[in-house]
């Protein structure tokens, strides 16, 4: 008997000891970082997918905002958080493109080595927007102008070493024109300068834009895809424009977590975000906002931005900025 409950008492102590179960992911709110303000295109999506992805996980989504530096500094604080599945990075072409090129080795965070990807959220095309009174109604008689000004000629941007700052250079190089960039605090601005004619034209973020060009306050002169956006389907690329045939940029949203972020966590986001992003609902939210919804797998998103990494890195170091 006394062997039966020394026995009986050592499994007590030992069943005390086991850590307990843990609970199914995720059994806490989650949060997705986003590097700009609130009411910016990368925000708005965030938030919208957050509400369907809270539905789908039954947990809280919060979206937390946190701007400078082109995104990096959400970059690196989401790069630094417990790899847990509780904190995600709502990645860009600028924090997963062209920060990489511009910021070298003061960047903040590893691009590659330091996330761990989850999946594609969405596309969302630049458009290329000019004051109505400018006289260029295309990009052709666009590039004729900035010829005929000889260097007069300047273009907003939402920043130094944006994809908008990007796009204009870019746009110089191929028209072998002379022109004046003129960064701002943010896309908004920059379209509010074109509008007020302070700016003639500006390579603007298509969900930004659009109310401004259905209103007549902003002319589309082309979208910067390949092919010709949804939203806007008389309105040209680029691309169409001889001279101009290798003009393509997209921007694009995507969901990171820090590496070492668990296996199952992963594939359980990824899941939901692929179920999330085939709801109908979801799916006219983010075109009504002229995005593209996109879906992809971990290991997909992951070969997306090792080129997205050399393709910047090419196109930065061809029009030659500098970001001091």
């Amino acid at each position: 008997m006394k062997k039966t409950w020394a026995a009986m008492l050592m499994a007590a102590g030992l069943v005390a000891t086991l850590p307990a179960a843990r609970a199914a992911y995720p059994d806490q709110p989650i949060k997705i970082v986003i590097g700009y303000a609130a009411g910016g295109t990368t925000d708005i999506l965030a938030r919208a997918l957050g509400e369907q992805l809270g539905r789908i996980l039954n947990q809280s989504i919060i979206v937390e905002n946190k701007p400078g530096a082109a995104g990096n500094i959400a970059a690196a604080y989401v790069q630094q958080a417990a790899p847990d599945g509780y904190t995600l990075f709502m990645a860009t072409v600028s924090s997963h493109g062209i920060n990489p090129a511009l910021y070298k080795d003061k960047l903040g965070y590893d691009p590659k080595g330091g996330f761990a990807p989850v999946g594609m959220v969405a596309e969302i095309p630049l458009v290329l927007i000019a004051n109505p009174k400018l006289p260029a109604r295309d990009v052709a008689e666009l590039a004729a102008l900035c010829k005929a000004k000889g260097g007069e000629m300047n273009y907003a941007s939402s920043g130094n070493g944006s994809p908008v700052h990007l796009a204009g250079a870019m746009f110089a190089q191929a028209a072998h024109v002379n022109i004046v960039h003129v960064p701002y605090r943010g896309g908004a601005l920059a379209n509010t300068s074109v509008m007020a004619g302070e700016t003639q034209f500006s390579f603007a973020t298509l969900p930004a834009a659009l109310p401004q060009v259905k209103a007549g306050a902003l002319r589309a002169l082309a979208v910067t895809t390949r092919e010709r956006s949804s939203q806007l389907p008389d309105v040209p690329t680029v691309a169409e424009t001889p001279g101009f045939e290798g003009y393509e940029i997209n921007t694009w949203n995507a969901l990171l977590a820090p590496k070492g972020t668990p296996a199952a966590a992963i594939d359980r986001l990824n899941s939901a975000l692929r179920q999330a992003m085939a709801s109908p609902e979801l799916q006219k939210r983010f075109q009504s906002e002229g995005a593209v919804p996109r879906t992809s797998t971990p290991a997909e998103l992951n070969v997306f931005i090792d080129g997205e990494l050399k393709k910047w890195a090419g196109i930065v170091k061809s029009v030659n900025i500098k970001i001091d």
